[in-house]
């Protein structure tokens, strides 16, 4: 009866690692409960398990860093939580590709009945995500302008809405004409094909030579000097991804010229505690329920097409978010 189907990782590699197995998931100890997945978000931080460019504690492992799904059993001294809650859960432990799953009980989300479970598992860690870069890590304020990369991507279109909404003048980089669309409907004032033209110079145009305040780049290693390059005195580098690679290391003396400021964070050291945690996902559903942010739910995938999914992100065929 504890036998449930999940993604399995026994080696690091391409797509074709996903294997679709058997598990056993087992019942809910001391304050855990144990969960039925309704819809898991696809992010590329599950790539990057899957290549060992992060490391997985072993092998084999189920990845997935973000699911919605219903309480099926409760462990003992679980307290707020009860059977047929509708919750979601983002980070730490990893294990989303599963039918079931057992989650500590204090890193539990409460998903407002409003907000639809496919929608709530495309937004949670993709919209905390951005909630963090642009409230925490720089402050975007009316007036800024803002440099965003990969802006039809899952994060880089709620990154593109939010900083719109918060007055900023916001300049996006895509790969082709029809996400340069998609990136004009989030809010993009500015929308470069960097296929086709040199961001760094047309930064340079649209702020007549001032640079940005801030630069968002998930990119990484074909984006990450030229992002440093757009920035104005005092600018902020924000680097919180690296689908293209991880970046050249960088003498600390490039920073000097501008006096610029660099950072690279990661999402669950802004939520380490449990009212951060809460606190996060709350401002995000207030934003999606406010219409604020538009959650673009591009793609669907069943669970055992895992591999397909992983191919599909990693080809670039995806925009917006993947579930």
């Amino acid at each position: 009866s504890n036998m449930v189907k999940a993604v399995r990782v026994h080696e690091l590699g391409g797509p074709e690692v996903l294997k679709w197995e058997d598990v056993v998931v087992g019942e809910p100890k001391e304050g855990e409960v144990k969960v039925k997945n309704m819809a898991i978000g696809l992010n590329f931080i599950d790539v990057y398990f899957r290549k060992g460019v992060y490391k997985a504690s072993s092998l084999p492992f189920t990845p997935g860093m973000e699911a919605v799904g219903e309480v099926i059993a409760l462990g003992p001294g679980v307290t707020g939580i009860k059977i047929g809650d509708i919750i979601g859960y983002v980070g730490n432990p990893m294990g989303a590709y599963s039918e079931e799953q057992i989650l500590p009980s204090g890193r539990l989300i409460p998903i407002p009945p409003s907000v639809d479970p496919i929608v709530a598992a495309s937004v949670m860690l993709k919209g905390m995500t951005a909630r963090i870069l642009l409230r925490q890590c720089f402050k975007v304020e009316t007036g800024h302008t803002v440099l965003i990369h990969a802006a039809a991507g899952g994060v880089g279109s709620l990154l593109c809405q939010w900083a719109n909404a918060l007055g900023a003048t916001v300049i996006g980089t895509v790969s082709t004409e029809e996400k340069a669309v998609q990136a004009k409907q989030d809010g993009c004032h500015h929308v470069i094909i960097y296929k086709e033209e040199d961001f760094v110079s047309r930064v340079n145009e649209i702020t007549s030579g001032e640079g940005v305040e801030v630069v968002y780049d998930s990119v990484g290693k074909d984006t990450f000097e030229g992002s440093l390059a757009c920035l104005k005195t005092r600018g902020y580098m924000v680097s919180f991804g690296q689908s293209s690679g991880s970046p050249d290391p960088i003498p600390l003396s490039a920073l000097s010229p501008k006096s610029l400021f660099l950072t690279r964070p990661s999402l669950l050291h802004y939520t380490v505690a449990s009212d951060e945690l809460l606190r996060t996902a709350a401002d995000v559903f207030a934003n999606v329920e406010a219409g604020i942010l538009r959650v673009r739910v591009n793609h669907t995938y069943r669970l055992p097409e895992a591999a397909r999914a992983h191919s599909d992100l990693e080809s670039r065929k995806t925009s917006g978010s993947v579930v």
